[in-house]
């Protein structure tokens, strides 16, 4: 049967739920427990909607095993709705109103935005850039640490003025952006030149050219680019040539737009969702050719094999 993958607003559960299945596995239906494609739907009044059963493993499953949705009572057209609405909305949608909208209580909005924030995750992605292309890194600070960083002899940090080494009571944020290409956004409880290097190296390709500002953090791990290329912003420099780094720093601007306009409060602890959030829809652009709906499509996708719960599974 073909199924509009363009369409993802559902006021029935079959609908939803073939949706789904098509999105997850496409015309054919994988087992979430082996993999194997030798299942079979269990039909009829003694078995639940969309249930199937494997072959090989002899297992029960159902679109949502295996997923951030598993065990979830809020229905899957809601489910289907929410993931179009984080994937196509550019600065994000508050828990609130997906709370109004899904017509769900605000607890489980907040935790259904986390979960689907856990499936835009890419954990393992592969590093940005290559041989003739241009990486930009940058970093900015956003919102008051909550979480102390720790001081030599029980010193307690004063906050200073913003300098190489940024604001000392801000969350520190870097970003690395391969132009017209994917981004990768990591919260740091600190950055140094170490912890930079390091994000680097990992996230980007070393035959990529690198473009920088001004900033000590860069120069070191600069020689081991193919090139390293700076703007001195101090000196009102901001592009010369195709050297700047006005992709990140566009970047920036969505992500603090989105932090203050939308979510206006946003704990240290969930920092990185957040981040994640904002670096899946920029990966994701309209730019690169993926829209909203395909945007959805691929999000449903990453919640596979990922799990997010109150609780460890297991704990009382």
């Amino acid at each position: 049967m073909d199924v509009d993958l363009t369409n993802p607003i559902f006021h029935d559960e079959a609908a939803a739920r073939t949706w789904l299945e098509h999105a997850r596995w496409g015309s054919d239906a994988a087992c979430a427990h082996c993999g194997s494609l030798n299942v079979v739907r269990l039909e009829g009044e003694a078995h639940r909607a969309g249930l199937l059963s494997c072959r090989d493993c002899r297992q029960q499953f159902s679109v949502t095993v295996r997923s951030v949705m598993e065990r979830s009572h809020i229905p899957l057209a809601k489910w289907v709705l929410a993931f179009h609405l984080m994937a196509a909305s550019k600065k994000g949608v508050s828990a609130h109103q997906l709370h109004r909208m899904l017509k769900i209580t605000y607890k489980s909005a907040w935790f259904m935005a986390h979960r689907i924030r856990e499936a835009m995750a890419e954990p393992s992605a592969p590093p940005i850039g290559g041989a003739g292309k241009i990486v930009e890194a940058d970093e900015t600070y956003w919102g008051k640490q909550e979480i102390p960083q720790p001081r030599s002899r029980g010193r307690v940090p004063k906050p200073v003025k913003k300098g190489n080494s940024g604001p000392a009571d801000k969350r520190p944020i870097v970003a690395l952006v391969e132009r017209g290409g994917p981004i990768r956004v990591i919260h740091m409880p600190r950055v140094t030149g170490k912890n930079v290097r390091e994000a680097l190296v990992r996230h980007a390709d070393r035959e990529s050219r690198l473009h920088t500002d001004e900033s000590r953090l860069y120069p070191a791990v600069g020689t081991e680019f193919a090139a390293h290329e700076t703007v001195k912003h101090s000196a009102g420099e901001y592009a010369r040539g195709d050297v700047h780094t006005n992709s990140v720093e566009g970047f920036f601007g969505i992500l603090k737009r989105g932090m203050k306009g939308t979510y206006q409060h946003c704990g240290e602890q969930h920092l990185q969702r957040y981040l994640d959030e904002f670096a899946f829809r920029y990966s994701n652009r309209s730019k690169l050719g993926i829209e909203d709906t395909e945007r959805a499509v691929i999000a449903m996708r990453g919640a596979e094999g990922k799990r997010l719960t109150y609780r460890r599974i297991g704990d009382a």
